[in-house]
């Protein structure tokens, strides 16, 4: 694509000198990444400055650069007031807006996001359409994964990723979104059709000064739905209409709404639920129809979980005979409410929780069946949150029966101090603190008897630990197998 072609989106910019119709042979924000003819965008990012690698860019091939400072290179500067905003509108431009051309279904929410994402996955598939997948755990196109290192990448990501999905045919693409990805614009150009709220709880309060700047956030997602209509293409917001922040919610959006939720009034409704140790039913009623739902995932928050990803398919034109199919036939996701397999008279269970309501709702729904005692295993990142640490272990000792806490991803923060955290002001003597996490999980491991469940939350499908600068290979599922294979031995 021509330069000035490129630049066509563009209102206004400054240039430190007169542009050459040059060819642009791709974008690249990672000066070590660039290849000749690339324009380079300077991201100022939390930790590193793509302003302070202009001339590694410049000396690997670069064209051009585009800029929001003042930079002394030899190639042509392209100077704008925010390069992260405008990397969204040219990385559009360039892969040719590629989410014109299919559905795509944005989830944003504290909890479920990556179960719902899923779900929806399986449906789609069911009804014989090409999916593609952006999330948590990983990016898929069909049924090829790659690794992902934000719950929703960078606009320039984005776009590359749905240009790709474009060239391999893929039917309608689901994405996770972020509050972070959502205030810090990285879904700009992304057109959604169908917007998921899962529910609101405390999170990402070392991001958001509070509570309502990140429901403001998640409103975002809703208003970007946009303000006008097509006859061609209808868009809906998917709402949890049992969160209090469902009305907020409503408002923000022009576009049609969809309720789902367990009380009277949603649209999108679950009856007569029955919660068993391994397995869900429900009666799901619609605005198309009931119908009864038996499934294997477990607990009420995937009740919420089906009820999002069923309201948002039937917005789409699933028959519900290919819901109840897809929905009957999921098996779950990988590190939310895992069993860890093995023979043992015990249960041995691992989860993503890492919100106090996630928690909450994990150790309610294994209280609702276990026999005899719960422990879990829990412990709060570092470098996040702090407010929430002691809310997570008042949860943990008001369900478990004992409560060992530990490190999760300490990352720069002094483990011993998060625990701390934790730990002040709690009474009673029903919780251990080990706080390195594999003894932790052994601790818990080997006081479980028969009928007794462990939790470990925290880290779910994760296979890495991030201690202070290092992450270091670590998979609570592998190390709970470890723990029961040491102990049946």
């Amino acid at each position: 694509m021509k330069l000035s072609e490129l630049l066509s989106v563009l209102p206004f910019y400054n240039t430190s000198t007169s542009l050459d119709d040059m060819e642009v042979s791709g974008i690249e924000t990672d000066s070590r990444n660039v290849d000749r003819g690339n324009l380079f965008i300077c991201i100022n990012g939390f930790t590193v400055d793509g302003h302070d690698f202009v001339e590694q860019a410049a000396a690997n091939g670069a064209s051009a650069v585009l800029t929001e400072k003042e930079v002394n290179t030899s190639i042509p500067v392209i100077r704008v007031d925010d390069t992260e905003k405008v990397m969204a509108m040219l990385a559009s431009k360039y892969y040719g807006y590629p989410t014109r051309r299919f559905p795509l279904i944005g989830i944003t929410g504290t909890n479920g996001k990556t179960t719902v994402s899923y779900l929806l996955e399986s449906i789609f598939q069911q009804y014989k359409r090409k999916t593609g997948l952006i999330g948590t755990i990983q990016m898929k196109i069909g049924q090829d994964a790659y690794s992902v290192h934000n719950t929703t990448p960078d606009a320039l990501f984005l776009q590359k990723t749905f240009h790709q999905m474009e060239k391999e045919d893929v039917d309608t693409a689901i994405m996770e979104v972020s509050s972070h990805a959502l205030d810090m614009g990285r879904v700009h150009g992304c057109d959604f059709d169908i917007a998921i709220f899962t529910n609101l709880s405390q999170d990402h309060l070392d991001y958001h000064p509070d509570m309502n700047d990140y429901l403001h956030a998640k409103s975002l997602l809703f208003a970007q739905l946009g303000n006008t209509y097509n006859d061609e293409q209808s868009k809906f917001a998917i709402i949890n209409d049992d969160d209090p922040n469902s009305a907020f919610l409503q408002k923000s959006t022009a576009q049609h709404v969809v309720t789902y939720g367990c009380q009277k009034g949603a649209q999108v409704r679950a009856e007569d639920i029955d919660l068993d140790v391994t397995k869900t039913s429900f009666t799901m009623h619609t605005p198309m129809g009931s119908v009864k739902i038996n499934s294997s995932l477990i607990g009420k928050f995937n009740v919420y979980n089906m009820l999002a990803a069923s309201a948002a398919a039937i917005s789409a034109g699933i028959p519900l005979k290919i819901i109840k199919e897809a929905l009957e036939n999921m098996r779950g996701v990988s590190g939310r409410f895992q069993p860890v397999e093995g023979n043992h008279e015990y249960a041995a269970v691992v989860d993503y929780a890492h919100t106090p309501d996630s928690l909450e709702n994990v150790l309610q729904t294994i209280k609702g069946f276990a026999e005899n005692n719960v422990y879990v295993v829990v412990g709060c990142g570092g470098d996040r949150d702090k407010t929430k640490r002691p809310l997570m272990a008042s949860i943990a000792l008001k369900y478990a029966d004992r409560a060992i806490f530990t490190s999760d991803n300490p990352r720069t923060e002094d483990p011993q101090a998060i625990l701390d955290d934790m730990t002040d002001g709690l009474s009673g003597a029903h919780y251990t603190v080990i706080e390195n996490r594999k003894d932790a999980i052994f601790h818990a491991i080997n006081l479980a008897k028969k009928g007794d469940i462990v939790l470990i939350a925290g880290k779910g499908h994760e296979t890495y630990q991030d201690i202070g600068r290092t992450r270091y290979d670590f998979d609570d599922r592998e190390v709970a197998k470890q723990a029961i294979q040491a102990k049946e031995n």
